[in-house]
């Protein structure tokens, strides 16, 4: 028996930009995304014995709404690499997954990618593929646009469909209040959607002006303020073109921003900025030290009082996926 223990965390966007459509009927995207502390716990055990099992790949999770069938991110990871690596992998014989979902579901955190992500690097270790961050995010990108991000984890600049990763500083020391109505969500594809429906007349169509637009998230003003570690700029320039489309047809979820954006004193008093992160619902709260971030949480669960409202303070992260233990 082999056994390797990883953290998944969850990511946020500090930007989100829609550009235009891609010809694989994506859209061309330019983010910063970010890691945060807050994460599932990955457990991987491969058992030698295949006995009454029929199937190599078993996943297990403590949430009743995780699949845990091939539509799980998770299963197509360990899937994708018994395909490319049948040798290397029949050493591990079954493959159990266990999923401690401690991020919430259909958040627009990036869980799910995350946990796949997990189960490459988890996979790579015990079956001693050695394969390179660069190769693990190649093979995370034929799961998903945020699987590659997981691998790498840390600060971001994401471009293509979100594939295209670039590691950068992280801005250390911000932490972070994260809120989600437990069952409220927003379909991704129904966002996406929606805003091509709204603002495709303003989308850039042609190859050159694509790249040029890619290249300027690089020298941005976000990434500027990163890079100088300036946090007052880190929160004034937090921008989702998503919140567009949901936030005027959600009203909770643009209630829950109000109220993160109004800080610990309701006028704006210790929060450096507030936003839904990605398609949403999940909104989230920039603050520089812990007590800002509990006072804050404290207030917009008194403010809102409502029962299904979840809430987490949790911390940016330098790192992606960390193995605990192998």
């Amino acid at each position: 028996m082999k056994r390797c223990v990883l953290t998944a965390p969850a990511k946020i966007n500090l930007y989100l930009e829609i550009i235009g459509d891609r010809p694989d009927g994506f859209h061309e995207l330019a983010m910063v995304m970010q890691s945060v502390a807050l994460a599932d716990r990955i457990e991987i055990v491969s058992r030698t014995s295949m006995a009454q099992f029929t199937q190599r790949i078993q996943i297990r999770c403590n949430h009743p709404d995780v699949p845990t069938d091939e539509s799980n991110l998770a299963h197509q990871a360990a899937s994708l690499l018994l395909d490319r690596f049948p040798d290397h992998l029949a050493q591990l014989g079954l493959i159990e997954i266990t999923i401690d979902k401690q991020l919430p579901i259909a958040a627009g955190l990036a869980g799910g990618s995350s946990n796949a992500a997990a189960v490459l690097v988890g996979l790579d270790l015990l079956a001693g593929l050695g394969l390179t961050q660069p190769e693990l995010c190649d093979l995370a990108a034929e799961i998903g646009s945020d699987v590659p991000f997981c691998v790498m984890g840390g600060t971001a600049i994401a471009t293509g469909r979100g594939e295209q990763v670039t590691s950068i500083p992280s801005p250390l020391g911000l932490w972070v209040l994260l809120g989600k109505y437990r069952h409220f969500g927003i379909s991704t594809p129904w966002a996406y959607k929606t805003f091509r429906q709204q603002f495709s007349d303003r989308y850039i169509s042609d190859t050159v002006g694509l790249k040029q637009r890619r290249d300027r998230v690089h020298s941005g003003s976000m990434v500027e303020a990163i890079s100088h570690s300036d946090r007052a700029a880190i929160g004034q320039l937090l921008y989702n073109d998503l919140e567009r489309v949901a936030l005027p047809v959600h009203p909770p979820v643009a209630a829950l921003r109000q109220a993160m954006a109004a800080g610990t004193d309701g006028q704006g008093a210790d929060v450096l900025g507030a936003m839904m992160s990605g398609s949403g619902p999940t909104v989230f709260a920039l603050l520089e030290t812990e007590d800002q971030a509990v006072n804050l949480r404290d207030r917009v669960q008194a403010t809102l009082d409502d029962p299904d409202l979840d809430l987490w303070v949790t911390q940016c992260s330098p790192t992606g996926i960390t193995v605990i233990d192998a």
